[in-house]
């Protein structure tokens, strides 16, 4: 069991480098049933920083397979006014949110797909006007983890539980930078400056046009938005609220132009989507459409992403990370996307965020769309990065310049 020093170093750094949680403001807490006790923590955690008021959206996989079996489709797309009314009533009042992911691998692997897409569908369609909210960073948020039992035994498979349950909790702690000995919120200011500096340097290439190939199969050439802005660390709100949206997170990425993407992408690691693992999966773009795909496990869930709506089948972010990086380093296989994307490069199917593009927060849809944004209800990341990936970058002028080579940066 995790110690209860790190448990309120844990919540802190999220309170306060995670959200940044201002005096007076409503804190939203995503929580499974899972993490009652980090989700406890940081409530405490919140309202010593100042909140106003803490509310916590309990929810559990177990409950939510049951009503996805029972429940028919009609029903699944009825999403209540109630909770309609809720989220508006966040976003009026300008709150800030956190995530605790804990993730149950395959529990939903023998629910009927339709049913899945059926739910998603009609909670991110009532829901819209939030998630255009907070992917336009108008609100501080943050996901972070904590384990459970069949994650930690996934993850873990040669332990018993609460063995496994430990090592993974090691884990989560280590790649979020925190321990005992240290300052975990120092160590993620400076780690932010290291991200910062990182961006400049891609921004100030202004790429038009990256290329990725590897040993894998992966040979495909990645069009960058006029004007994008590579991101990663902090972000800023419109009023200059500096906030983590991850924790842990390594990466550096931008918006690929949504009918420039051509070529042949492999995974390296599972995609855990709709509660099932895709794995050994690969895609093929045309204009920026995928127009051929294949998986050796839960190919239809990949179909369902690829179909969710008319934007899931584009682009919305490409993402580099070095092959020698802390969690990439750990050589542990998270099944968890935001452990597994911040050790190998990725993509995301669906959304982009405008916040990877100059005054992009500001603009209509019809503006972002000119400049070839992609908008979608799904943005699921999945990772291709590997030992030997290079990357070459075309600057406008032409000139192409190596930016990875054997799966590391290099400028």
């Amino acid at each position: 069991m995790i110690n209860n020093k790190l448990m309120e170093k844990f919540a802190e750094l999220t309170v306060k480098i995670g959200v940044n949680v201002q005096k007076d403001q409503w804190v939203f807490v995503n929580s499974s049933t899972e993490t009652k006790e980090l989700a406890r923590e940081i409530v405490k955690q919140a309202y010593l920083a100042g909140a106003k008021k803490v509310t916590v959206n309990w929810n559990d996989d177990y409950v939510s397979k049951y009503g996805y079996i029972h429940k028919s489709e009609e029903t699944l797309k009825d999403v209540p006014k109630w909770r309609i009314d809720k989220m508006k009533a966040f976003v009026d009042e300008g709150g800030c949110a956190i995530s605790i992911t804990s993730p149950i691998p395959d529990l939903n692997k023998d629910v009927d797909p339709m049913k899945l897409q059926t739910s998603g569908i009609a909670t991110r369609r009532a829901l819209s006007f939030y998630y255009d909210h907070m992917m336009g960073s108008k609100s501080q948020w943050v996901v972070i983890a904590a384990p459970n039992a069949a994650w930690a035994k996934k993850v873990f498979p040669k332990l018993d539980q609460e063995a496994a349950i430990d090592a993974l909790w090691d884990a989560i702690l280590e790649a979020s930078r925190v321990t005992l000995e240290n300052d975990p919120i120092a160590e993620w200011n400076e780690h932010n400056k290291k991200m910062l500096a990182h961006n400049e340097i891609l921004n100030n290439y202004n790429f038009e046009t990256l290329y990725f190939k590897n040993n894998l199969g992966t040979d495909i050439s990645v069009k960058l938005v006029d004007n994008h802005i590579w991101a990663g660390g902090g972000e800023l709100t419109p009023g200059k609220i500096l906030f983590n949206p991850n924790i842990p997170t390594e990466e550096n990425f931008t918006m690929p132009h949504k009918h420039g993407v051509n070529g042949k992408v492999v995974s390296t690691k599972p995609l855990n989507y709709q509660g099932k693992l895709i794995e050994d999966f690969w895609l093929i773009f045309k204009d920026g459409k995928v127009v051929d795909f294949d998986a050796k496990v839960n190919k239809d869930a990949l179909e369902n992403l690829l179909k969710f709506d008319e934007g899931s089948s584009y682009l919305g972010e490409i993402a580099l990370i070095s092959y020698d990086s802390p969690i990439s380093n750990s050589g542990i296989l998270f099944y968890n996307t935001l452990f597994d994307e911040n050790a190998s490069c990725h993509m995301a199917l669906g959304r982009a965020y405008s916040i990877n593009i100059v005054d992009g927060t500001s603009m209509s849809l019809d503006e972002l769309y000119e400049k070839g944004y992609n908008h979608s209800m799904a943005h699921s990341d999945f990772m291709f990065g590997s030992k030997d990936l290079s990357v070459t970058g075309k600057t406008k002028d032409g000139k192409e310049v190596v930016v990875f080579k054997d799966g590391n940066f290099v400028i």
